[in-house]
């Protein structure tokens, strides 16, 4: 049995914060920023990243046994993966989310042991602070980042959305919870004909327009301020949900489903999309581990299976519904009216 059986998926896991803290100080530091202009001999990126000697050349060694960077002649460089998504100068950069997983989720995540025990959060509620979303939306600079962060660790299902849903057949869509607005706008990159909006609280307002203009879509994607818990949602073909139900208790999830119904004419689709569980709750690893962070994040929320979200659907009056997988651990389910 010694000789069939190792232990090496049990240390590479429990000493896997040794990798994904070395990824996160290498973007904090923008080594790949940096390394978008070209390659760099050690001595010449150390000193750029104010780095000590005695640290540095392991510390980019194991960027290249990652796989996120590459050495030839002495020189390290980007991996193409690395130069697209992790240059901050790019709009394809995705380490806002990585940014904020630095700052605030990785000491946060020390106290999972007891968040499983007490069931209560561990973020700044935990020591008496305000709730996370009241934190961001009272700090410009903290609400930008992590409206940044949110089109990072959403844009590969959103272009998937883009691609794989049958938006021929409709004219007008709601993003709910738009944040930076990525969503809204991959859609409307895709089809001219769409005309959509982005409905959030009013502090998002400027940083979705700021965005929505940069892309030329001003004229077809509009922001609708309001809250989901004090307004209905603005009437429109589809109604999107991405990132949003997981944050929440069930009888909110139910509610949100709800509004989504109300605001849709007959034959109108709602989207939920999210890293949806696989029904047999034993393959996707990354949705099961964000609902242990929906444990520590919030008083009530957590992630959930498709079929968990096709009976909310039909409990509240959808005729069909179907789960489609999107890109990496995302899904989305759809629900006809």
């Amino acid at each position: 049995m010694s000789q069939q059986v190792s232990p090496e998926h049990i240390l590479q896991v429990g000493l896997g914060f040794w990798a994904s803290k070395t990824l996160l100080s290498a973007v904090e530091m923008g080594v790949f920023t940096e390394l978008a202009r070209g390659p760099e001999s050690l001595e010449s990126l150390s000193g750029r990243l104010g780095l000590h000697a005695r640290g540095a050349r392991d510390f980019f060694d194991t960027l290249v046994s990652l796989g996120f960077l590459e050495r030839n002649g002495g020189n390290y460089g980007n991996t193409p993966a690395t130069d697209l998504f992790l240059d901050r100068r790019k709009p394809s950069y995705v380490g806002g989310i990585l940014e904020m997983a630095n700052h605030r989720l990785y000491p946060f995540w020390e106290h999972l042991t007891e968040a499983l025990r007490t069931g209560k959060p561990q973020n700044e509620l935990r020591t008496g602070g305000v709730p996370l979303f009241e934190t961001l939306y009272a700090d410009p600079a903290r609400l930008r980042a992590f409206l940044a962060a949110m089109s990072g660790i959403s844009r590969g299902a959103a272009m998937a959305i883009a691609a794989k849903f049958p938006w021929r057949d409709y004219k007008t869509y709601v993003d709910v919870g738009t944040a930076q607005g990525d969503t809204a706008a991959q859609m409307a990159l895709a089809y001219p004909h769409l005309s959509g909006m982005g409905f959030d609280l009013p502090e998002v307002g400027p940083i979705f327009e700021e965005y929505i203009e940069g892309l030329g879509l001003a004229q077809r994607v509009k922001f609708v301020p309001g809250s989901f818990f004090e307004n209905p949602l603005p009437k429109a073909d589809v109604v999107i949900m991405g990132h949003i139900l997981h944050d929440w208790d069930l009888a909110t999830k139910r509610m949100l489903i709800g509004k989504a119904y109300e605001a849709l004419p007959e034959g109108g689709a709602m989207i939920v999309f999210e890293a949806i569980i696989d029904d047999d709750r034993s393959k996707n690893a990354f949705g099961l581990m964000m609902s242990l962070n929906m444990l520590i994040e919030t008083p009530g929320g957590f992630d959930y299976t498709g079929a968990d979200c096709c009976g909310w659907m039909k409990d509240t009056g959808f005729r069909q519904t179907r789960v489609e997988h999107l890109a990496g651990p995302d899904s989305m389910v759809v629900g006809i009216k």
